[in-house]
């Protein structure tokens, strides 16, 4: 279970709100009982959907609306009542605002975020923090400098400098001054952005956040990429003046026309590079640059291209698949394991990859699940499953089906892999397209699958006198390499396809069209079937099916369960 005592509470007593209590004062005596009286009233308000007929405005965060009223935002911020002063007095439905109206398109500021702040607003009070976006997945984290911690503080801060909260800003520039010493420094950049948005009210911040990126071993393209021109030539200057600068303060020209390159997705402008300059990825350290900040297609081609160690790594001490993880992009982070990189390799300070991607994906988005009880589609729980399997030293498997077989029954064997990864596509659709973009499915001649397929295609194989010819062994070729991927990458997934596949009642033609009322009900045995088995297979790997989940399907009970039991 999650240890949550390491989030941060934040009392009456301690957050400089109307509400505090100065020592010479009896919290008990009944002028103090009377202003948390009004708090809980004033609260209210926010709380009781009896009162949302009263709410005159509303801020929304993409699909989420928070009901607000105009008339208390107004009087406790002045940020709102110049907000509000040109609005219609009494509008005939809600006024709404995009919270992207509000902050600029500068920083991202999350629903849950904006409920602080705005429950500040209404009570002058500040409990615990939201702890499934404060956490991450790591169960071995104290959540203090995690980035789904940090991201949410520096949110809140951003949003309090906004909307003109002085409490809030003080509060949270406080609590970030005394936890700068337990945050990782790639997730320093993203506070030192904030405060200097805040300007003179997070100087202190500004000051000292600067002054941990001067001493650390982050690199000036990294630098360049995440902070202002501004500070990161105030970075190098005072690397500079302190003697702190290891090496070239720069990248060479050469090596920055190839970081340009990829950035432009030229990759046959990286090759003539490469040659030219005679140097290597490895030099450039390329590949690393691709895997952070490039486009998923020029980086599998890059990848693609060899000529690259992919256990490589960069004067932090970072490999390729440390850099992945970070970025939580599954294609990439396969991509790398079927060539050999090895997920056992530690950064400089005894991480490896599965745990640098624990500590980026909130406790929410690993555990989240869909309206049928499925885990969602999020690319951190679909990273760290890949990574767990990984590290089970899972050995690969052989291909589903080889071109040697293609002669005894080319018809029969194309048709089953159509089906089987059609079928991965329904059922698990962010697995079954990581696997297909590596094995290139897209590239090859797709056909007709019957009533399930609505695509159009110059060949119907249920219908046409089949020939081999060479765009059918691409075909074969590329679907069995998918096959082969979820198996080695997606083993639960894979048995349950097995499971389906090897069914005589199941017709995948039928499913979600025009299935008789015996397919639905053993589609549906099968699916309980699958479920069953995640949960029954708890003790086999690692901890329980929630320490590793790699799939989306889940059992629900098994998901509920146990966020519960860390409630």
């Amino acid at each position: 279970m999650i240890s949550t005592t390491q989030l941060p509470t934040f009392s009456d007593s301690e957050n400089g709100s109307s509400i505090h209590c100065p020592d010479a004062v009896d919290p008990s005596s009944p002028d103090i009982e009377s202003l948390r009286r009004l708090s809980d009233h004033l609260f209210s308000l926010r709380q009781t959907p009896d009162f949302d007929f009263f709410s005159d405005a509303c801020i929304a965060v993409g699909p989420n609306e928070l009901a607000v009223h105009r008339c208390l935002l107004s009087a406790r911020s002045s940020f709102f009542r110049d907000l509000f002063s040109g609005k219609e007095k009494a509008p005939a439905s809600p006024v709404r605002i995009d919270v992207k109206e509000l902050v600029g398109d500068g920083f991202v500021v999350g629903f849950e975020a904006l409920i602080l702040v705005i429950d500040y607003l209404y009570s002058g009070r500040i409990g615990q923090l939201p702890k499934h976006v404060c956490m991450c997945a790591d169960e071995e984290c104290f959540h203090v400098g995690c980035r789904p911690a940090v991201r949410f503080m520096a949110e809140v801060l951003f949003a309090s400098f906004t909307f003109k909260v002085s409490e809030l800003i003080s509060l949270f520039q406080r609590h970030l001054l005394d936890i700068l010493d337990k945050i990782a420094i790639d997730e320093m950049p993203i506070i030192l952005c904030v405060a200097k948005s805040c300007g003179t009210a997070c100087e202190r911040l500004l000051i000292n956040c600067v002054d941990i990126v001067v001493k650390s071993d982050m690199d000036v393209v990294t630098l360049e990429r995440t902070l202002p021109l501004d500070i990161v030539k105030q970075v190098m200057e005072t690397r500079s003046s302190l003697g702190l600068q290891k090496g070239p303060a720069l990248p060479d020209k050469h090596v920055r026309r190839i970081y340009r390159a990829l950035d432009s997705d030229d990759i046959e402008l990286v090759k003539l590079l490469l040659k030219e300059g005679h140097t290597s990825l490895d030099d450039a350290c390329a590949l690393h640059y691709a895997v952070a900040y490039c486009d998923t297609k020029i980086t599998m081609d890059l990848l693609d291209y060899g000529h690259a160690d992919v256990n490589h790594m960069n004067p932090r001490g970072y490999s390729l698949l440390h850099v992945a993880a970070a970025r939580k992009e599954p294609k990439i982070l396969m991509s790398l394991l079927t060539k050999g990189a090895r997920p056992s390799d530690l950064t400089l300070d005894g991480r490896k990859a599965v745990q640098i991607a624990k500590r980026v994906t909130t406790y929410v988005d690993y555990y989240r699940t869909t309206a049928d009880g499925r885990a969602s589609l999020e690319e951190g729980r679909l990273c760290i499953g890949i990574l767990e399997h990984a590290e089970r030293r899972i050995p690969p498997v052989g291909q589903a089906f080889s071109l040697a077989m293609a002669g005894n029954d080319q018809h029969g064997i194309l048709l089953y892999l159509e089906n089987r990864v059609a079928l991965a596509k329904m059922l698990f659709p962010m697995e079954a397209k990581a696997a297909m973009d590596i094995a290139q499915v897209d590239g090859t001649l797709e056909f007709t699958l019957g009533t399930a397929a609505n695509q159009v295609s110059t060949v119907d194989l249920n219908k046409e006198p089949f020939k081999i010819k060479e765009e059918h062994l691409a075909r074969i070729k590329a679907l069995s390499k998918t096959v082969e991927l979820g198996k080695r990458f997606f083993p639960r997934c894979s048995e349950y396809l097995d499971k389906i596949m090897d069914d005589d009642l199941f017709d995948l033609s039928s499913v979600g069209y025009n299935a008789s009322v015996e397919q639905m009900k053993r589609y549906l045995e099968l699916q309980d079937d699958i479920d069953r088995a995640f949960s029954e297979d708890k003790e086999k790997y690692d901890k329980s099916t929630l320490s590793s989940p790699s799939s989306s399907s889940t059992s629900v009970g098994v998901v509920r369960k146990r966020s519960r039991a860390s409630d």
